[in-house]
């Protein structure tokens, strides 16, 4: 059992590992919050969100966590994946388990803290987040397939006192009460090893729990209070914020086409031993990733990431803070964190909302360019100004 004690900004971090398929200095760093919640981060260096990170390596987790979903569910499987942070990582499990199970009848959808027009959605809460509010959208064709599914995967990047999951799953249960079997699947799952023996028990159906490393932790915070930022969530139930229903929002059954066309003409403008940052925004993770790994496929030496309106100190494992404007138009803090500008040759910024001065801003601090997701397949650079 390895035990690691941080002392930060915020109050004292003890954690304590039980049980690691991959290293934990390989996995996670550690960050002090502007949370007054919960004044610690455990940062992933596999998720790429805070972190920069290698399409192979995201990967390597994809396959890890899909390959622990018991084979043994009953199908239709529906997989749900935590906005903003776990919104890639799921969809990449979910991607790597239809790899796995090419005749597997699936779903996948993540929630949002956006309204996607005039979509049916329901909602739950993320209680120790800056932006506690989360909806899941369906289309009718996710709606139809939900009402008959038997079995139901929840993806984050982290479980820590797993109350995100029992909200959802309460929500879950009480709309579509045949479910029969529930899958937790996260990076890392520090619940304790007498929470996971009771999860069957908390949750009401027979449950089981795949991490990449396990463990548990005790935070003491400190005198001083966690520094309060600003409120991450302003939501306007009228307002129109460009979250696109096209590539996971409101549900989708199979694995997104990658933008192969793309990467083939970026990489032709890429020198040999240039560095590569693809950067996704907010909730558009997925298709970052993809086109990262496409980059990756063609020999580019190219690293993925996303920017945030997670508020986290320049402490521990954050180094560098760029703060941007939100793309997405709520007026909410955002940042990128351990990216200098000048630290890439070539950044290449995925968005799924409109041109937007927040998007000029943002693509002029790193001197990036622009690539605007309309659908897999219309994906239209915008001319940085």
């Amino acid at each position: 059992m390895n035990l690691v004690k941080q002392q930060m900004p915020t109050g004292e971090l003890t954690l304590k590992v039980d049980e690691a398929r991959f290293p934990l200095d390989w996995l996670i760093g550690f960050a002090a919050r502007a949370n007054a919640k919960r004044g610690f981060l455990f940062l992933s260096k596999v998720l790429g969100k805070h972190w920069p990170v290698t399409p192979r390596a995201m990967q390597a987790i994809h396959d890890d966590l899909a390959a622990q979903i018991p084979p043994s569910l009953p199908g239709p499987v529906v997989f749900i994946a935590m906005a903003e942070t776990a919104v890639g990582l799921g969809q990449g499990v979910f991607e790597a388990w239809l790899r796995a199970n090419p005749n597997g009848k699936a779903l996948f959808l993540h929630s949002s803290r956006y309204r996607v027009g005039t979509v049916p959605f329901f909602e739950f809460e993320e209680s120790h987040s800056h932006a506690p509010r989360q909806f899941l959208h369906l289309s009718d064709a996710a709606s139809a397939l939900f009402s008959t599914a038997r079995s139901l995967v929840l993806i984050d990047d982290e479980a820590s006192t797993g109350n995100t999951f029992a909200n959802l799953v309460q929500v879950c249960r009480a709309r579509y009460a045949q479910l029969e079997k529930l899958h937790l699947g996260v990076i890392t799952n520090f619940m304790g090893q007498a929470a996971n023996a009771g999860l069957s028990e908390r949750f009401g159906l027979p449950t089981t729990i795949g991490a990449a490393l396990s463990g548990h932790y005790a935070f003491q915070a400190g005198e001083a209070p966690a520094p309060v930022a600003a409120s991450a969530q302003r939501f306007e139930a009228n307002e129109e914020r460009g979250a696109s229903p096209a590539f996971g929002r409101i549900g989708v059954g199979r694995a997104l086409a990658p933008p192969q066309g793309l990467a083939v003409q970026l990489a032709q403008e890429i020198g040999a031993g240039d560095s590569v940052l693809v950067l996704g925004t907010g909730e558009f993770m997925h298709p970052s990733f993809l086109l990262a790994r496409e980059l990756e496929s063609l020999g580019k030496n190219v690293v993925v990431q996303s920017t945030t309106r997670s508020p986290i100190l320049s402490w521990g494992s954050v180094g560098h803070i760029v703060h941007c404007d939100d793309n997405y138009g709520e007026g909410i803090a955002n940042y990128l964190y351990n990216v200098a500008p000048g630290q890439y040759q070539h950044v290449f910024i995925c968005h799924e909302t409109p041109a937007s001065p927040a998007l000029m801003q943002l693509a002029g601090q790193l001197n990036g360019r622009l690539f605007h997701f309309q659908s897999e397949t219309k994906i239209e650079e915008i001319p940085v100004c």
